[in-house]
């Protein structure tokens, strides 16, 4: 009997739409995402097959600090807990196996976005103008 082993790759390439100008690609900031604080099939793609067992964190998606545990979470201005307050976007698409609760990701804390093309939307009049905060502007 002889062994054939098979191997099969699959890439992905980031849709950036949302980002209207290279500006602030070349500082991010490394933070954490919090798995709970993203919604599936609005902020993260889960893998449906077993070619590609890792789900992604979709590029764009606007982020918030959650006070408490300093991991970040999807942008909501309704929120409490921190993420009320606008942090950046999620600058590349970000893999994470079924399991894991913490993504490390790349965080765009300053540049220029289409908001019509920030993945699951953005109300940009819900977000506080701010000197130390991310510098963001929307187009």
């Amino acid at each position: 009997m002889t062994l054939q082993p098979i191997t099969t790759s699959t890439s992905y390439t980031a849709d950036r739409a949302w980002l209207a100008s290279r500006h602030g690609t070349d500082s991010t900031e490394t933070i954490t995402l919090d798995v709970s604080k993203l919604t599936a099939g609005t902020h993260y793609v889960v893998s449906a097959t077993t070619d590609q067992p890792y789900s992604r964190v979709l590029s764009g998606v606007p982020v918030g600090r959650v006070t408490a545990s300093g991991l970040y979470g999807a942008f909501d201005p309704a929120a409490t807990d921190g993420r009320q307050i606008f942090a950046g976007l999620v600058f590349a698409e970000a893999l994470f196996a079924p399991t894991a609760t913490k993504i490390p990701a790349a965080l765009l804390w300053h540049g220029v976005v289409v908001a019509a093309k920030v993945p699951g939307g953005i109300d940009t009049s819900k977000i506080a103008p701010s000197v130390t905060g991310p510098q963001i502007r929307f187009v």
